[in-house]
């Protein structure tokens, strides 16, 4: 608890001395996320529990807010394992004027200011090329065989998006060095969320992660502008979500309505706190970084 206290110093040190406003925004959300492979915790009265303050944020920054953090609580549905749980500690924070790499470039910043004396390396890898070791493989190119090929356990229901998913987390992630800090960027364009497309190469999406060793950090965009654009992703995943016998989750319009009122160029990034604990205490399992264990 003593690190957690001193990592939190740190994190509000790093933005005060950058001049970005910590802000603290609503627990509960009318909306929930359409995201299909995250489910939101409801609420009995109607409602649900937050599973990241990003809509609430991009609000502030359509009004007029600069540059903006929060540290919080945030929940999501069947999560709980050695790197999961049903709530944790999200760090996320936006920045006008970024693209997507001045951000990851600050997301690296931040973790060398946490743990100083710890000697990371840095790789930056292209999504696309993480496959390269995979007999050669090529997500943007290869056709369907052969990533039925590579993934012959899965269920024939699994979509392309699943198994590339498992592919990465299996054959890819699993093997990222434990003392390298790996950017891994230009995640697909059927993978964006809510990243704008890359300009140059519309297939890929201006979209980022994070991995201390084979951990998971934090997952950023340079954020999706376009109102209609939003509204038709939200659209997919509902039907996707329905595919896969999900309830759809109703649309956050108070968003929409600030995407479409003009929401300024820039880039967010969404850091799970408890994993940096894991990472910069060389922790195994989230609950031995938690006091309690949620409920």
């Amino acid at each position: 608890m003593q690190a957690r206290a001193r990592l939190l110093a740190s994190i509000r040190t790093f933005f005060a001395e950058r001049n970005v406003l910590e802000v603290q925004t609503p627990l509960t959300t009318p909306h929930g996320i359409t995201d299909p492979h995250i489910d939101s915790l409801a609420l009995a009265g109607g409602g649900f529990l937050r599973t990241s303050p990003e809509y609430a944020h991009k609000r502030l920054l359509a009004s007029g807010f600069g540059d903006l953090y929060e540290l919080g609580p945030v929940f999501r549905a069947g999560e709980h394992g050695r790197r999961h749980r049903q709530q944790f500690t999200l760090l996320e924070w936006y920045r006008l004027g970024f693209d997507w790499r001045s951000l990851a470039e600050e997301v690296l910043e931040l973790i060398h200011v946490c743990q100083p004396s710890r000697d990371w390396t840095v790789n930056w890898l292209a999504w696309r090329d993480s496959f390269a070791g995979l007999d050669g493989y090529d997500p943007l190119v290869d056709d369907e065989r052969k990533l039925l090929a590579l993934t012959p356990g899965l269920p024939e229901d699994c979509d392309r998006d699943m198994r590339l998913d498992y592919l990465l987390a299996t054959e890819v992630q699993a093997h990222f060095p434990p003392d390298q800090l790996t950017v891994l960027y230009h995640y697909p364009a059927s993978q964006a969320a809510l990243a704008r497309l890359d300009p140059d190469d519309p297939r890929l999406a201006c979209r980022f992660e994070v991995f201390a060793g084979p951990l998971e950090l934090a997952n950023g965009y340079h954020e999706l502008l376009d109102a209609k654009e939003q509204r038709r992703r939200f659209e997919h995943d509902n039907r996707y979500r329905q595919q896969l016998g999900k309830p759809a989750m109703p649309m956050d319009q108070t968003l929409l309505a600030a995407l479409a009122s003009g929401l300024p160029d820039c880039a967010g990034v969404a850091l799970g706190v408890d994993r940096l604990l894991m990472a910069l205490l060389d922790e195994r399992d989230i609950g031995q970084v938690c006091l309690f264990e949620p409920g």
